[in-house]
Formats: structure tokens, sequence, C-alpha cells
């Protein structure tokens, strides 16, 4: 652990303790030096921002952006005039790159367009020692002395689920991870069928376990058959929200702590889970606001249409009153587990397995971020969407970047028809649709429908 790293911890320790107001005054004043940073340095903001006052402390004084408008903007928009989006999608291309430093001195992160656009960002080495410092917070709100004492004991292996062969920010974090751990570290695909799965967490035997929250859910159904037989001390969940009770039930058929944490690529630590299911913002390095559809504020206690972020780390692309798309509702009052940083519950990332059946009549689920690295490894795909029309139907609505469709759609079609066979699902037909993606009430683009909701899209 770094010098630095230290220093954010022991301040973040220090603001806590001091309660709500140091928190606020350390928000106030990171924010008023961003705002600054970036109209002095980012030529976008500086066009942005002419008309301001020479000291901004309240991000409501501030216009409101989007990842479509900064990404048109990309270069104006990074303060490092070094970087343009010519070669950071050059990097992003490259999946021999995944996890190496991008110009040298900075880590570069891809999402797959869940929200329309297709996002590249750039971090620096600042963002990602807050990072770790909440990290730090986060494991030590979870975890107690005997926890921390039987992951010692059990060497420190740790799991880790999730999306693979792109930038994504869980496979580059996976890749920095398994440099410094390796052998330590086992990295599982969420591509991989269930079975294949079980049986390597079956032969690794991780302490630390770290899924999507959608193939948390799918282990413990496994782990409650039999079939998966481990004692991890943690279940670290991300990346979707689940029903309120199944994080107890997790718990339950792992006998184990559960955390979960609700983030972005734009904030990486944004917050994380106490034990009454509330997610508490870490206020001192992001401010969060939640708005409605007129980006008005919208009190505690109702659900917003949307929450605007600002994130007080990165400082080589300002990431500031940006809508992140996602409905949240904050808490009316102090959180029963006394923690003084504000908690919010997510309305709008709850999403749900594809359920098929094989030919021999056996069940078959698909966590919905297997698909994601479809999307993620198909040049001149800008969206996809896939619906569920029937038990053994699936429908993909396209929306392509200056590529020849057909060839972008075969790729595609050859890709989701890989990821089921390789579950024994060779008889789902995967059509193409005519329409285009399209956007929920929140103002997002789920990536998967499934049945359930196909009426509804």
């Amino acid at each position: 652990m770094t010098e630095h790293v230290i220093g954010l911890i022991w301040d973040a320790w220090r603001t806590r303790r001091k309660g709500f107001s140091a928190i606020a005054q350390r928000q106030r004043a990171r924010l008023a030096d961003m705002v600054t940073h970036a109209r002095a340095n980012s030529p976008y903001y500086r066009e942005l921002y002419r008309d301001l006052p020479d000291r901004v402390e309240r991000a409501e004084q501030l216009p409101v952006t989007d990842k479509k408008t900064l990404m048109a903007r990309f270069d104006d928009w990074c303060v490092d005039r070094q970087i343009t989006l010519e070669r950071a999608q050059a990097f992003a291309e490259d999946s021999t790159l995944i996890g190496e430093r991008f110009l040298g001195k900075y880590t570069l992160l891809t999402t797959s367009g869940t929200t329309g656009t297709r996002g590249v960002f750039v971090v620096d080495d600042r963002s990602m020692a807050v990072t770790s410092a909440m990290a730090f917070r986060m494991l030590t709100a979870w975890l107690g002395a005997v926890d921390f004492i039987r992951i010692v004991a059990g060497g420190g292996s740790m799991a880790m689920v999730m999306a693979t062969g792109g930038h994504l920010a869980s496979a580059v974090a996976a890749a920095r991870l398994k440099t410094s751990r390796g052998r330590r570290l086992e990295v599982l695909s969420v591509h991989m069928p269930l079975q294949e799965l079980v049986t390597r967490l079956n032969q690794f035997r991780p302490v630390l376990l770290a899924p999507y929250a959608s193939m948390g859910a799918l282990l413990a159904s496994e782990q409650e058959g039999g079939r998966l037989h481990i004692n991890p001390v943690l279940l670290a969940l991300s990346a979707e929200g689940l029903p309120e009770g199944e994080y107890d039930r997790i718990a339950r058929a792992f006998k184990a702590k559960v955390g979960n944490s609700y983030a972005a690529t734009e904030c990486p630590f944004f917050s994380y889970s106490c034990e009454h299911g509330w997610l508490h913002v870490n206020s001192d390095w992001v401010v969060f606001e939640p708005v409605d559809a007129g980006h008005l504020p919208v009190p505690p206690g109702e659900p917003s249409h949307t929450v605007l972020i600002s994130n007080l780390a990165n400082r080589v692309q300002p990431i500031l009153r940006y809508d992140l798309g996602d409905s949240v509702l904050q808490q009316a009052g102090p959180c029963r587990c006394g923690n003084p940083l504000p908690a919010i519950r997510v309305q709008g990332r709850s999403s749900e397995v594809l359920t098929f059946r094989t030919d021999g009549g056996d069940r078959v689920t698909i966590a919905p971020l297997a698909f994601s690295t479809v999307a993620d490894r198909t040049p001149g795909l800008q969206m996809f969407q896939i619906v569920q029309t029937g038990p053994t139907s699936l429908r993909v609505r396209l929306q392509t970047r200056g590529a020849d469709s057909d060839r972008v759609w075969e790729t595609v079609q050859a890709g989701i028809k890989r990821l089921l066979a390789e579950h024994g699902l060779d008889h789902v037909a995967v059509e193409r649709a005519e329409e285009s993606p399209e956007q929920s009430k929140g103002g997002k683009f789920r990536q998967v429908l499934p049945l359930v909701d196909s009426a509804r899209s």
C-alpha cells in the first residue's frame, strides 16, 4: 500500500469521525478545486464554464453533462493534451493491453454502452489511489477482526467472476490484481457454463468471492443444492441490483458476509452497502444529486428520475454534474447503522437472468452481463439490446457506428450463438430485429430484456 493511499485512508477516517459537517466541508473544498482545475486546463470546460463565478462550491451552479456530450468533445474534454480519442480507441481495441498503462501513466476503461453511448474513460493515479482508500473503508465496514483472521488463514485466496476480454473496469482490475496476487487470484469468466464454473470454484475454494450480483444469486442456488461447496468469508457483489431478500439468501447459503457496492466506471468508488440494506455514498469524494426529469432536486424519501454525480478525484478527465441515468432514493433520516455518509437505494439497476430450457428439459440460466462483452468485442457496434421473445427465442436490436451493419450483425450473432452453445442451448433461435434499441422510462438502454419484460419494451 503506497504512502499516498495510507494518507487518504487516514484522511477519510478522520473526516468520517468528525461527522456530517466535516464531510460536507471536504466535499465543498474538493469541488471548488476540481472546477477551478477543469476550467483552467480543459478546453471543453473552459468554454462551458465561461460565465460562472470565479469560485464554485455548489454543484447546482454547474451545467449538466452526460456521456454522449463528453464523448463528442473527447479531445477537448481531457486535460492532458496528449490524449486523443483516436489514441484511446486504438488502445481499447487491443486486448493484449488490458491492465497496461495508457500513454505510460494512466488507466483506460471502457463501458459497454448501457446508457446509449459506449464510453472511453481515462483515469489518473490520484483517482486510483482514492479508489483503493474507499475500498479499504468499504472492507473495514463489512468485516470484523475475526473475518480478517479467517481471510489470512485461508491464504487470502480470491475468485472474481466477471466479464473478460475487454477494457471493462472489472477486467482491468483483475489483470492488475493477477500481477500482484498470482496464484492467490482466480479470474473466471461470466461466459463460463455454470457447471464448469462450479467445478472451478470447488477446486479453488476462495475465501473471498467477487461475482456480479446476478451470478452471486445463481451460485447461492448451486451452494443450496449441494453442487457448490465452498466456504468464503465474504462475497463482494457488484454491477447489478438484486431483490432485497436475495442478499440475505446468499449470506445464508454461504454462511458468509455479503457486501454490495453501487458504482460506475465514471466513479468506481461511489458507494458501499451497510447491514440495513442501504448504500452509503462516499460523499467526501463524490457529489451526488437525486433530480427529476428537469434536473431539479428531489427530496429524500422520493425516487429520483436520475442522479447527477461529480467525481472529485479524477483530474485528467473531469466528470462534473454528470447524468448517470439511474434512479435513486435517498434515505430521509440518519441510517440505523450509524454511518454519517448519505444513504441511498438504487431503483434502476435490477437486472434479471435469462432462463431457457435445453432439449432435454433442463433449466439453464445465463447472467445478463454474460452478453455485455459480446458488444465490447464487436468493432463498429455502438449499442445492442437482446429481447427474449419466447422460451427458446431471442431478438437482437442493433445500432452501429460507421460500419457495415450486416457484418456487425454477423459478428454479434456468432458471439451470441457461441455463448448459447457453451450452455447447451444450440436450439435457441437468434434473429435480428428491425427496430433499434429502445430506452426504458429511466432513460437507459437495458442490454437484456428477459421474457417477462418483453411486452413492456
